[in-house]
């Protein structure tokens, strides 16, 4: 009797886990698919390269000293990204598609959606992805909440901020999957969501 006992309280527990594990897998995803990669209280999934500060907290994430990232423990192919995210003037930032390296991430091995408003050649500035595709109107972030999605499907990448215009829109061949990084070089830099569906 005990044993029975035992047996159907095991297999009601097992029940009522599998359906509480099943019910929170549901729960992370939104309507529209997507997934959210930050969850402004820690840094789960992510890990840290470099000497960035990075402060968590209150639903952001924000990186405030050169230089340094944050890269996700899982690799990305085909995707949209859903970020938004705020900038001093002085930030020197961005979010790095595809990444090759997981100990030295660059624009070299990687997509690099800029956030930099400063930057010299202004062709590459907030919004373009650095050697891919130019920026077009030239918007600025500094001081603001911004939104970015970002498309990366196969060879082709479109950005586009605020809802308004497609800001960069490439092809490249490069690199076909990888991690994801946040990158903070210079002055402040916050993100408050970063989401992902895959394609």
């Amino acid at each position: 009797m005990f044993k029975g006992n035992l047996r159907n309280t095991l297999a009601l527990f097992a029940l009522t886990w599998l359906i509480n594990a099943g019910a929170l897998a549901q729960s992370k995803v939104d309507k529209d698919g997507f997934i959210n990669l930050i969850d402004g209280q820690s840094l789960n999934g992510w890990s840290i390269i470099g000497n960035g500060s990075w402060v968590v907290g209150n639903g952001i994430v924000e990186g405030n000293k050169a230089m340094g990232y944050l890269i996700t423990d899982q690799s990305y192919k085909n995707f949209i990204i859903r970020a938004e995210f705020w900038a001093n003037e002085d930030a020197n930032s961005g979010i790095f598609l595809r990444c090759q390296d997981r100990t030295k991430v660059t624009s070299d091995n990687a997509y690099e959606v800029n956030i930099f408003d400063k930057r010299p050649d202004q062709n590459y500035a907030t919004g373009a992805i650095v050697d891919v595709a130019k920026v077009s109107p030239v918007p600025k972030a500094a001081g603001k909440w911004n939104t970015f999605e970002i498309t990366a499907n196969g060879s082709h990448f479109k950005v586009v901020m605020n809802g308004e215009v497609t800001v960069a829109d490439g092809q490249d061949a490069k690199f076909s999957q990888g991690p994801i990084a946040l990158q903070s070089a210079g002055g402040v830099v916050k993100f408050r969501k970063l989401q992902i569906k895959s394609l």
